[in-house]
Order: C-alpha cells, then sequence, then structure tokens
C-alpha cells in the first residue's frame, strides 16, 4: 500500500471510529435520560425518611441523599437539625422534642405537668418554622385498662389543643405494636387511636400510622386505612418480619397499599422506617421511595 492509501485509509477509520463513539455516547445519554424519565417521582405520594434509621449518616449527608432521591423531608428532626433541612430545601416530616419517652406518655396523669410544659414551649417553635407534625407517645399501660387510658389522655391533651389550634399544629400520636417492639405499649391498636381521636374532637390532632407497626398487632392494613383515613396525619413503613427493607423478602405488599392511601385522597407524607440490611443502605433507601411512588 502507498503512503497516500495508507494515509487515506487511516483517516476513513478514525473517521468512523468518531462516528461510532458520538453515536454510542448519544445512545448512553439517551438511555440515561429514559432512566432518569423512569425512575422520576410521580407526585402522588409525598415522601419522606425517619432520622434515626441511618445514623451513620450526618443530617447533612442524608438531607443530600432525600434531595437527590425527590424526597420532601425528613421525619424525627428536632430544633437543632431544623437549619440543615431548610438549607436544602427540605421539610421537617414529624417533629419531634417535646416528648418524654414512648413508655411515658399522655395516659397516665402524673405526667401530664411535665408534657404541658414540653409541648407548650415547642408547639409555637413548630409554627414558627413553618411546620406541622409534633409526636407524640401513649405511653405504656403499667396496668391501665384501656377505657381508663382513653380518659386520662383525653383530659391532658384537651388542655394542649386551643395552643395547637392557635399554631396550625398537629399533635400525632403514634400507633405502635406491643408483640414485639413495644410492649405493654396502650395505643396498639388503630380502635384505640381512633376512639381518641373521636373524643378529642378537633383537627389538630390525629394518629400516625405506623404499617409495619400495625401489620405486627393487628394485620387487615388496607381495610384499616379505608376505615380510618380520617384520623391519620402520617405514615410509616418497614417489612415484617424483621423492621427492614420493604422488597419482595417480607410479607407486605405496599404498592398496594399505597395505592390504598392514594384513593383516601391522603396529602401527608409517608416516611421509610425501615433498618436497613444491604450494604448500600442508601441503595434500599432509593428503591423503597421507588416501591411506594404509585
Amino acid at each position: 500500500m502507498s503512503d497516500n492509501n495508507r494515509r487515506t485509509a487511516i483517516k476513513g477509520i478514525l473517521a468512523t471510529a468518531a462516528l461510532t463513539a458520538t453515536g454510542s455516547l448519544s445512545g448512553f445519554a439517551q438511555n440515561e435520560q429514559k432512566m432518569e424519565a423512569a425512575y422520576s417521582l410521580k407526585g402522588n405520594i409525598n415522601h419522606s425518611v425517619c432520622r434515626w434509621c441511618f445514623n451513620d449518616l450526618s443530617v447533612e449527608e442524608l438531607c443530600v441523599a432525600a434531595k437527590g432521591m425527590g424526597l420532601k423531608g425528613i421525619d424525627l428532626v428536632g430544633p437543632k437539625d431544623w437549619p440543615i433541612l431548610q438549607k436544602h430545601g427540605l421539610v421537617s416530616t414529624m417533629c419531634n422534642g417535646a416528648e418524654i419517652s414512648l413508655t411515658q406518655g399522655w395516659n397516665h396523669p402524673q405526667y401530664h405537668a411535665p408534657l404541658l410544659k414540653n409541648y407548650t414551649e415547642m408547639i409555637p417553635l413548630v409554627s414558627k418554622a413553618g411546620y406541622t407534625n409534633l409526636i407524640c407517645f401513649s405511653g405504656n399501660r403499667n396496668g391501665l385498662d384501656d377505657e381508663t387510658g382513653l380518659k386520662n389522655s383525653a383530659e391532658g391533651l384537651k388542655k394542649l389543643l386551643p395552643l395547637a389550634e392557635k399554631h396550625k399544629v398537629v399533635l400525632v400520636m403514634e400507633l405502635l405494636n406491643s408483640k414485639v417492639n413495644h410492649k405493654d405499649y396502650q395505643c396498639d391498636r388503630t380502635a384505640w387511636g381512633a376512639e381518641l381521636a373521636r373524643r378529642l374532637g378537633s383537627e389538630n390532632f390525629k394518629l400516625l400510622y405506623d404499617i409495619y407497626h400495625m401489620q405486627v398487632d393487628e394485620g387487615n392494613v388496607i381495610q384499616t386505612i379505608r376505615e380510618n383515613h380520617r384520623y391519620i396525619a402520617h405514615y410509616h413503613t418497614a417489612g415484617v418480619p424483621g423492621r427492614h427493607e420493604i422488597d419482595d423478602t417480607q410479607e407486605l405488599n405496599y404498592p398496594a397499599i399505597m395505592r390504598a392511601i392514594k384513593a383516601t385522597g391522603f396529602k401527608g407524607f409517608v416516611a421509610q422506617e425501615f433498618i436497613p440490611q444491604a450494604k448500600d443502605k442508601l441503595a434500599s433507601l432509593r428503591k423503597a421511595v421507588q416501591i411506594c411512588d404509585v
């Protein structure tokens, strides 16, 4: 082959290679865009995540990850970390910091004085920050029957409701299972929490329906949600059994549950509260959000 022919052949090979590479890069970019479109959130569910499940990350790191996944906020974050959330355009979707503990709650009058003090101080802070939900707990029975626990809880919370109504803050009592995780906890059935909400008769008291906890204690999740959704302000997720990822290794059909929640007209937040087992915990979170994004 002459030098001229060789140069011509080389130019042709290089041109073809460049064209092929350009085409491949273009195809790759298109595939990436398709993947992004496939995983973009639908906007029907407002997604959040519980802070404590990712304690190996700083609040800042969790905010960056949550924002990148399209989450609206982070659950169970107190006032000291609110500025970090606000920096990233996220909301404290369930505020905490006024409760004494999960075991010492509104069902025992001996705790009413410190609880009233704590919540009276916290409610204006929640309102000033532009947030809505503030968690509370029934506490353990410690020998109380259901009716006495209801009566005591209603008496204590009624004293707080005018302040909550004034500041447009919702006191949200969490439903927890007493079979596995929280032995003797009183608000362990939806019916008990709903009855307390009926007695209080205020839009500023609602329930946090934890899907994991209620599957453990009572099951029948979808029908229960349909019948009691007017009393529910917030949802938590986790896999049953074990409280881990909500994928197909566990028994709950989360897409069906989310469709049922959506059908009620719910506009609040669904927060992931599973304890990741996978090495890549954030990948587990992303997958859980996609599972729940119906």
